[in-house]
């Protein structure tokens, strides 16, 4: 998960302010001010009187040579590395990046924390942000903190759709509201995961609930961030998910709540390719899987030859995370 720190020295009310209603994961101030971030919100102070102290838990490195990134990868093993680039060029980002270090790059606009967490594609973990214009805070943080990168999504061809009976189905409430053609990988497998759509759509007897996805049985798999996958009925008020839309882009959900309710289900098979897929979901209207085009489409509705939204993978999972073995799930 991307961390995003704001650098508020010297200090300044409006910045601070912007970056807590936006959600840095702290703000580095001057010494003697950490109680007055606490006064005005929850967050992770960098300062003499801080969470974080200068020296002793937050090294500010300016690397001026391949020379010190040995130096900086030992660093970054003990404490947070804000590595400031004399130049802004980003060879010695890459070259740490290659070697395992977790650094946080010294940025001042959304460009060069964009550039930053792109950097041979997997790009840093962290930036620290130095801007004193609090709309370029903002939008740096608006657009950047909750999105995690992309995924390559598939189409799967419909082959069955049948009811199997009562199940326990979970309903996820998430802290945000979701668009059309948004929503989370679900599925039996956790190679091979459907685009349920979240429940953006009205109808006549229940109203839009653009904040949640009706996932799927207990048993199901569920994206979440770091490329992780975790049983949907593990998550709890708090936990992130991913949500992704229908062209690939993944963002990130905290969750509010969980509802496990018995429901009649049904149970979806597909194909991709000629690998045999299957998720189960709640039998009604109002639960959906995405169409190619973004379109919600309710299960009742699907039948052989619809083609949805998917992710999927080789490989298969050890405690949710990917391994490299031949793995069989029916």
């Amino acid at each position: 998960m991307r961390k995003i720190w704001v650098k508020a020295d010297p200090w300044d009310k409006e910045l601070v302010l912007t970056a807590l209603e936006s959600g840095a994961d702290g703000i580095m101030v001057p010494d003697g001010c950490s109680e007055k971030i606490k006064e005005l919100g929850r967050v992770t102070t960098i300062c003499a009187d801080g969470d974080l102290v200068p020296g002793k838990d937050v090294e500010i490195f300016t690397i001026t040579s391949g020379d010190d990134e040995e130096a900086i990868c030992r660093l970054a093993a003990q404490k947070l590395v804000v590595l400031e680039c004399t130049d802004w060029t980003i060879i010695p980002l890459e070259n740490l990046i290659a070697k395992g270090a977790d650094v946080a790059a010294l940025v001042h606009s959304f460009d060069e924390a964009q550039l930053a967490f792109g950097i041979l594609e997997k790009g840093v973990k962290q930036v620290m942000l130095d801007t004193r214009d609090p709309m370029e805070l903002k939008k740096t943080l608006d657009l950047l903190k909750g999105e995690t990168g992309s995924l390559s999504l598939v189409e799967a061809e419909v082959i069955d759709v049948k009811n199997i009976g009562m199940g326990d189905r979970v309903c996820v409430d998430t802290c945000r509201n979701m668009e059309k053609g948004e929503g989370m990988l679900v599925g039996n497998s956790s190679s091979a995961l459907f685009l349920v759509h979240a429940e953006t759509v009205s109808n006549p007897y229940v109203a839009p609930r653009p904040f949640r996805v009706n996932a799927g049985a207990v048993h199901a798999y569920t994206r979440v961030p770091g490329g992780r996958t975790r049983y949907l009925s593990e998550l709890e008020a708090g936990d992130e998910v991913e949500i992704v839309s229908h062209d690939g882009t993944i963002s990130s959900a905290v969750v509010g709540r969980l509802k496990i309710e018995k429901r009649p289900m049904l149970l979806i098979k597909a194909r991709i390719g000629d690998k045999g897929v299957a998720t189960i979901v709640q039998n009604a209207e109002t639960i959906r899987l995405t169409s190619p085009e973004g379109e919600p489409v309710s299960v009742v509705t699907l039948a052989p030859g619809d083609r949805v939204m998917a992710f999927h993978e080789e490989g298969g999972r050890h405690f949710g995370h990917k391994v490299d073995e031949t793995i069989t799930e029916k």
